[in-house]
């Protein structure tokens, strides 16, 4: 999972979503200095978009990440079974895919004109469901890397090559991996991955992942993209090597649900709901005009000193996360066989 925000006092509001992080600045979450900030709207899915950009190291800083850019699509009918609707979802999501697959392809040499080369990595644990998002998207995917290569055509334009173009210097190469986590195999994610780069050349990773929220909200019915990589583990607090260019030596492009939150987020979000019971109640007026005024950060660390001594670092799931997690991995699965291999409904490789 993605890295964490750390709140001034040092205690940790986990969220993996670039835009919780945006939306914890005081007022809307407006003017930050170092980020870009943009939304629009798709009326065919009824889809919301925020693209937060973090153009430099001050703008990292504040949000507590990496530079580069951070897509969030939201959509509450993701939750529901709804075919017709995933489909859409999906065909949104690989437009997006495709958008920044160019841009991270550009530049990069295409070595001998050969055909894309993708390398899909589904992390997670497959037999612990919030954590299965990953390898089940993987268990979904058309691998082609196997199949016979078709003769390079020397002279085809290298754009005709990227996502979303016809292949005419032969099939995009997708391969795919589920690495599984350190308990089954003793080794850290980056480490497996590194030898498999160095012996296969792909382009480009794209990781899949399941990520921590802020809000319940967002469960679900979330889905960002980023450029910058994964930190595996990092939105519950188990830190792992992080998943990066760096670290690599190929653009890594992540997709993330968030399947989780944790139990103090929970409390918190309810908070300004019981300020204002206690503030309209004279005996519990003082209490609540008292936690009215905490910063976020203070609330949140009052929280924990009552619930983790009880209950340990909680983290909460929906109740319907098997269907959810399902359904979802059919639709990141399609959106990323339509951003590489440019395919429509219906059409087969």
């Amino acid at each position: 999972m993605d890295r964490k925000r750390e709140a001034a006092d040092g205690f940790e509001v986990r969220t993996d979503l670039a835009l919780e992080e945006r939306e914890s600045f005081k007022g809307d979450g407006g003017e930050v200095s170092g980020v870009a900030l943009r939304e629009w709207a798709r009326d065919r899915s009824q889809a919301k978009f925020t693209e937060v950009k973090i153009v430099n190291e001050q703008g990292a800083r504040a949000m507590g990440k990496p530079v580069g850019t951070y897509l969030t699509l939201e959509a509450d009918q993701l939750s529901q079974k709804d075919e017709e609707y995933h489909s859409r979802i999906s065909r949104e999501l690989a437009g997006e895919l495709s958008r920044l697959m160019r841009d991270m392809l550009r530049g990069e040499s295409a070595e001998g004109r050969r055909p894309l080369s993708v390398l899909a990595v589904g992390l997670g644990n497959s037999q612990v469901t919030p954590d299965s998002l990953g390898p089940r998207v993987l268990g979904n995917l058309r691998m082609t890397r196997h199949l016979e290569k078709r003769e390079t055509d020397r002279n085809s334009r290298e754009e005709d090559f990227w996502p979303g173009q016809e292949a005419s210097r032969g099939t995009p190469q997708l391969s795919g991996i589920v690495p599984g986590v350190m308990a089954q195999t003793g080794m850290e994610t980056a480490e497996i991955l590194k030898g498999i780069v160095r012996q296969t050349q792909p382009d480009l990773i794209i990781a899949i992942d399941a990520l921590a929220a802020r809000s319940v909200r967002r469960l679900g019915t979330t889905i960002q993209l980023t450029d910058t990589g994964i930190q595996p583990g990092s939105g519950v607090g188990n830190h792992r090597h992080s998943l990066t260019r760096e670290s690599l030596g190929v653009p890594v492009l992540a997709i993330g649900v968030p399947t989780v939150v944790g139990a103090a987020a929970i409390v918190q979000d309810t908070l300004s709901a019981l300020i204002g019971v206690l503030q309209r109640s004279a005996p519990a007026k003082k209490t609540g005009d008292w936690i009215a005024e905490m910063r976020p950060e203070e609330q949140y660390q009052l929280i924990r000193e009552l619930l983790e001594p009880e209950f340990g670092p909680l983290y909460v799931t929906p109740p319907d996360i098997d269907q959810s997690v399902k359904q979802l991995s059919f639709t990141i699965s399609e959106g990323i066989h339509q951003a590489v291999f440019g395919l429509d409904d219906g059409e087969s490789l």
